[in-house]
């Protein structure tokens, strides 16, 4: 695929350093997000599931010793197996990542890194494509996208596998391009494919099967008809039987086969496909239900992507027109509709994060939105009456203009707030285990009563490691006289304090249990 000019900044003469700035804005906004919308905390499920997951990978561990009466310390998608091993059930990839962020004290640092490099990503991408214009307005376009600021101020795995998305989709580009790049450039591209390939299937396993299905075909055909790109492409597909053989070891160690997805042990029907055993319907996931999900999602993502209301996809049609003629473009573009197709196999969609299935497709639906409005602004440029053209240029940057304030000043905002305090999850519940005089009670076993659902005990999940040596050591309060002395004796030397957060959060009250009395059970 030749590089065209396309279009260039007047006056621009170093476009690379105002992608470096919409870098810089991107690291600030997902930042912002990440402390003041999500308050430096886990919210989901997901999310306690990584943060336990990265503390364990801190020193290397895929797995722990189960907890004493695990019953107690029950914590989303972590797994406690017959052989007395404590492990998550997601893949290693991100809680790896987010472990090296644990290690310098940033966790929640690392998906706002991820969103500066992603833009610049997209710059480059966009650049490959059409030129600098295309780049910079795809760049910028994200940096005004709902959904963009939603993800990357999480504490998800789906900014690091948009990196690998993007980093996947820029190699590839790379040798597609005609005259084929040079030797050294060739072998680079096809590594870093490689690596992002590999990451993407340690990453978001599924995501990666969806968008490599799209390059697959392409590297064949390169394979076949560019004698010298042969040895990067089998290094590329070295690497990408690694992250394979990998995933299947991942696998292994955790469940005693290579086949078997540590989701199941978690919900059996939790896997990917059709029929009985997956899903929650008793017939099993179906074509009707996908397209429900899938509907559903979708109308999600009309508003959430570019915050445009039900007009995210204005200039999706146009932007097709100008890469009709580039084949080596198609599985760029076709990123976002690939994760559509191939996530109709999974029985649950989703939609608080905006419809985060598909993220890692982003760069499609802004790349050719980006090239739908360049080609409104070619279009106009051939006009040849002066004042038509003029009425033209005003509609087209007044709409777009109203387009975006109404996002940045109305949709945003209101969309951001909604998740402030999301399930309850914030650091504010946890504060009077970090006051001075607290601190006097640790070492400490803290029971905490009234424990209804996930977010009462997980809420506190980042406050203690999974090995339960932190000052401070959270289970869920039995209940009974008999199951507190004996959880208690499992943590020897600890102070043993009963938290009822609903009656009064800022009480912690120090129990001292004598001998048991013969004659019955102390009332409570």
């Amino acid at each position: 695929m030749a590089r065209p000019k396309g279009h260039r900044f007047r006056g621009l003469a170093r476009p690379g350093i105002l992608a470096g700035l919409l870098a810089l804005l991107a690291f600030g906004a997902a930042r912002w997000t990440a402390q003041v919308i999500f308050e430096d905390w886990p919210h989901l499920e997901d999310e306690v599931a990584y943060w336990w997951q990265a503390q364990a990978a801190t020193r290397g561990a895929l797995f722990v010793p189960s907890p004493p009466y695990p019953q107690w310390f029950l914590i989303p998608f972590v797994i406690d197996d017959a052989q007395g091993r404590r492990f998550g059930k997601y893949p290693p990839g991100w809680p790896a990542t987010l472990a090296l962020g644990m290690r310098v004290g940033r966790p929640t640092w690392v998906n706002p890194f991820w969103a500066a490099v992603s833009v610049v990503l997209l710059y480059w991408i966009g650049h490959r494509l059409e030129g600098p214009a295309l780049g910079l307005l795809a760049a910028t376009l994200a940096l005004t996208s709902p959904f963009f600021w939603l993800n990357s101020g999480s504490l998800l795995s789906h900014p690091t596998a948009w990196v690998l998305s993007l980093a996947l989709a820029w190699a590839w580009l790379v040798l597609a391009q005609t005259p084929p790049p040079g030797r050294a450039r060739a072998w680079a591209a096809a590594t870093i494919a490689g690596l992002a390939s590999l990451g993407l299937l340690l990453t978001r396993p599924w995501t990666g099967v969806a968008l490599l299905a799209l390059f697959l075909p392409g590297y064949a055909v390169l394979f076949l008809r560019r004698p010298a790109l042969r040895a990067p492409i089998l290094s590329f597909a070295a690497w990408l039987g690694l992250g394979l053989g990998l995933y299947a070891l991942w696998q292994y160690v955790l469940t005693g086969s290579p086949w078997r997805n540590p989701y199941t042990l978690w919900w059996p029907y939790d896997r990917i496909g059709f029929g009985p055993g997956h899903g929650v319907l008793p017939e099993g996931h179906n074509l009707h239900q996908a397209w429900v999900n899938t509907k559903f999602s979708l109308y999600v993502g009309n508003a959430d992507l570019l915050g445009w209301f039900r007009w995210s996809w204005l200039f999706l049609p146009l932007g097709w027109w100008p890469a009709r003629r580039r084949p080596a473009a198609w599985p760029v573009l076709l990123a976002y509709p690939s994760l559509v197709l191939f996530y109709l196999a999974y029985w649950v969609s989703a939609w608080l994060y905006g419809p985060r299935y598909y993220y890692e497709g982003l760069h499609s639906w802004l790349l050719l939105t980006a090239w739908g409005i360049l080609t409104v602004v070619r279009g106009i440029q051939r006009i040849p009456f002066r004042n038509l053209r003029r009425g033209l240029w005003a509609g087209l940057s007044g709409g777009l203009l109203f387009l975006v304030l109404a996002n940045l000043l109305y949709y945003l905002p209101g969309r951001l707030a909604m998740m402030h305090g999301l399930y309850g999850m914030t650091p504010r519940r946890v504060q009077v285990f970090l006051q001075p005089e607290a601190q006097d009670l640790t070492p400490a076993l803290v029971l905490v009563q009234g424990v209804e659902r996930w977010m009462d005990y997980a809420v506190y999940v980042p406050l203690q490691d999974p090995w339960l040596q932190t000052p401070w050591v959270f289970a869920i309060d039995p209940g009974r006289w008999p199951d507190r002395r004996a959880l208690a004796a499992a943590f020897p030397g600890r102070n043993r304090v009963l938290y009822a957060p609903r009656q009064d959060p800022w009480l912690l009250a120090i129990w001292v249990d004598p001998a048991p009395v013969p004659q019955g059970e102390p009332k409570e």
